[in-house]
């Protein structure tokens, strides 16, 4: 049995950034993730005032309720989905200040518009630069008195989440009624993060209610990535290995977890207990149908270990993963393609069927899920190369050091 450390989530830091910055007093985050869109995330914190220390193992944050120390700040939010959606939120509810959001060419094409109108019905002064519900924007504060929205929170859940996040910071709180709602395990990691702050979220059905009072400093420990995580356990699942991931239990609040269950109904073995999870595999699975609309940042592992199934594989309702950092259901389909793999695809579904595939340059479109997923279809096909292995600095800068290790220790029968 191999056990692997995986980094913090990235999903999980962003938010307690979130957090500690809103907070009454000063937050020590342990365990976070390294990583550019982390690193982005403190330095945008950084640049709009906040006084941020880091040290290898634990951040400090000291939170200022009121809002950002600059009156004026530009914040590039580079490739960062959270940081280009949550910075901006946070830093309309303060008193003053006038802020301006930038972010890479690839950000720049990512929807942001349900979250900009929201904002703008709660009476924030948002404009767009640019393309309208797209970075650049610039908010001048003014603070946030609160209300009612109805969202429609189809596209992305950080929608939702920013805007649970920004409640406590409104004179009033929010009540939020949510239209449609995707990734709705993130949204419940919201709810248990901001409880771990001292607020409360009363939730019937799809309707949130935020009370408005501040948050409260606290210590937090950050727990693995459960997207990270799924490479390794798809690794152990397709070669017959085991692989024991320390820190993501029965208790954990990613639901990207669930992946396991996935790789279980293909005929992997399961092992979960209160602190950690184990995954071991004869290295036969079957193919299946199966709804990922929750878990869809696992979607491209699965459908990279996917031609090695006995059956089809046939993945559904995952339209939202073609507005991530590329369309990734179609990256997904044009690498198997290239593989020499039969795809068919739909507006939200992909089926892949079992085949014998052959290496190739995996293109990439810079997104670092694409090039982890196909690393570990390079388990069985060696001699897979990328277009933009750099790109997993995103999410783990030593992914490809730390996969190699794993697979030579796993190999090794360690």
């Amino acid at each position: 049995m191999t056990v692997i450390d995986i980094p913090g989530s990235k999903s999980v830091t962003a938010r307690a950034l979130f957090l500690a910055a809103a907070a009454d007093g000063t937050t020590t985050l342990l365990r976070p993730l390294h990583s550019d869109d982390t690193e982005g995330f403190t330095e945008g914190l950084t640049r709009l005032g906040y006084e941020v220390v880091l040290e290898p193992d634990r951040w400090h944050i000291e939170g200022r309720p009121s809002g950002p120390a600059a009156a004026d700040a530009d914040v590039h939010c580079r490739d960062g989905a959270t940081t280009a959606r949550f910075l901006p939120t946070l830093a309309a509810a303060a008193a003053s200040g006038t802020y301006r959001f930038d972010a890479s060419a690839q950000m720049r094409r990512r929807p942001l518009a349900p979250l900009t109108e929201a904002l703008r019905t709660l009476g924030v002064d948002l404009r767009h630069e640019g393309a309208e519900g797209r970075h650049p924007l610039t908010i001048e504060a003014s603070g946030v008195k609160g209300g009612e929205l109805t969202l429609d929170a189809g596209e992305s859940s950080q929608y939702l989440t920013a805007l649970l996040m920004l409640g406590p910071l409104t004179a009033e709180g929010l009540r939020i009624e949510v239209t449609e709602l995707v990734s709705a395990p993130y949204v419940e990691i919201t709810l248990a993060m901001m409880r771990s702050f001292g607020v409360g979220v009363v939730r019937e059905g799809n309707t949130f209610t935020v009370p408005p009072g501040g948050y409260r400093a606290t210590t937090y420990a950050i727990e693995p990535d459960a997207s990270t995580a799924s490479y390794f356990f798809a690794a152990a699942a397709l070669t017959g290995r085991e692989v024991t991931v320390p820190g993501l239990g029965t208790g954990a609040l990613q639901g990207d977890l669930r992946f396991t269950e996935v790789l279980r109904r293909m005929g992997a073995d399961v092992r979960t207990t209160a602190d950690s999870t184990t995954v071991r595999s004869s290295g036969r699975l079957s193919g299946l149908t199966v709804n990922m609309r929750d878990i869809s940042d696992t979607m491209p592992t699965l459908a990279a270990i996917a031609p090695y199934a006995t059956s089809p594989v046939r993945i559904e309702d995952v339209a939202n993963t073609r507005v991530k950092e590329c369309d990734r259901l179609e990256a997904c389909a044009e690498n198997l393609r290239n593989m020499g793999i039969t795809v068919h695809t739909g507006p939200d579904w992909i089926e892949i069927h079992p085949g014998t595939p052959h290496p190739t340059e995996i293109v990439t479109h810079g997104d670092h899920r694409i090039v982890m997923s196909f690393a570990v279809a390079g388990l069985l096909t060696p001699g897979m190369t990328y277009d933009d292995p750099g790109c997993v600095r995103k999410t783990f800068p030593r992914f490809h050091e730390e996969f190699a290790a794993f697979v030579e220790r796993s190999s090794a029968g360690e």
